[in-house]
């Protein structure tokens, strides 16, 4: 993997940073170019960017360029938990330990690689790394996410999660007991300056991120939490769980060190509601926990009866 630094000039500020970096990289096409833009590989302050972005004097461009990667994804035959499925939407409840699309260290085996062996038609607004993918959900959370088989579906979507209109909700498992019933979390998040693998609520390079949340069943050392998000960042809930000091057990990245063996946070996005873009219906789908989470919380139950 190659990482390549390059510092906007005077002359080229104003540019589409997509043309700039054609121009910049002589070995990149920019139809490569906006691969890597698709891929995240290309970002300013340590934050992914568009291509449509105009570049500014003094800009720190980083690309980083993967090895042997493909840069488009391709159909794989893999079982779906299809939830719903019509013409313009296909709702699924996705295992954990998928990741949703390709991207550096993750080329195939993906939701959208199953997506593409059964659907054969999603929007391709995103581009051919995240074709029909509207939101994401982590790679060790589990739950629904919808995908979209058209560019209107996919406007459609997209505008009800910039608008806050489409809804979704997990069950989050967290270390402590909560001492309040309901609660939100106005809290913004960006990368973390001192590990960028990670993110953190900070003022620097941020976004606005708000989290409601309610209790659903208290344990002696644990806490079931529905978590409703407003908006929609990376790892939002880990990180909001984290900075009020009630981090999801088994998170790798936010959690305890010492905590129960669970291969992975106990996060799951259990509901998922929107306006079907051509019906105009409102439609609601929930997703059961998986048998791992279940028996996780009735080990807790039994341990809280025996006290």
């Amino acid at each position: 993997m190659e990482t390549r630094i390059l510092i906007v000039a005077e002359q080229d500020q104003g540019t589409r940073l997509d043309k700039y970096l054609s121009q910049a990289m002589d070995d990149c096409s920019r139809s490569r170019v906006q691969q890597l833009i698709d891929a995240e590989a290309v970002r300013i302050e340590d934050l992914p960017v568009k291509n449509s972005y105009k570049v500014k004097a003094g800009d720190e461009i980083e690309v980083t360029l993967p090895e042997d990667e493909p840069l488009e994804a391709q159909p794989q035959e893999m079982e779906l938990d299809v939830v719903y499925e019509d013409h313009d939407v296909i709702v699924i409840n996705k295992p954990k330990g998928m990741v949703v699309h390709p991207g550096p260290g993750n080329p195939d085996h993906t939701l959208v690689n199953g997506l593409l062996w059964h659907c054969q038609d999603l929007s391709g607004i995103n581009g051919v790394l995240r074709p029909g993918i509207v939101h994401r959900i982590d790679k060790d959370t589990s739950g629904l996410i919808v995908a979209c088989k058209n560019d209107n579906a996919h406007q459609s979507l997209a505008q009800q999660l910039a608008e806050k209109t489409a809804g979704r909700q997990y069950y989050a498992l967290v270390h402590g007991v909560m001492p309040h019933e309901y609660g939100t979390i106005d809290a913004p998040i960006g990368r973390d300056e001192k590990d960028r693998q990670k993110m953190a609520v900070t003022e620097k390079n941020s976004r606005p991120a708000i989290t409601h949340f309610k209790v659903v069943e208290r344990f002696d050392r644990y806490t079931l939490l529905s978590c409703r998000l407003e908006t929609g960042r990376t790892h939002q809930i880990r990180v909001h769980m984290q900075y009020i000091g009630f981090p999801i057990v088994g998170d790798p990245k936010y959690s305890l060190r010492k905590t129960l063996d669970t291969q992975g946070q106990m996060l799951h996005a259990y509901q998922l509601s929107f306006v079907h873009p051509s019906s105009g219906e409102r439609m609601t789908f929930e997703a059961p926990l998986p048998p791992a989470f279940e028996a996780l919380l009735a080990q807790l139950r039994q341990e809280r009866s025996s006290l």
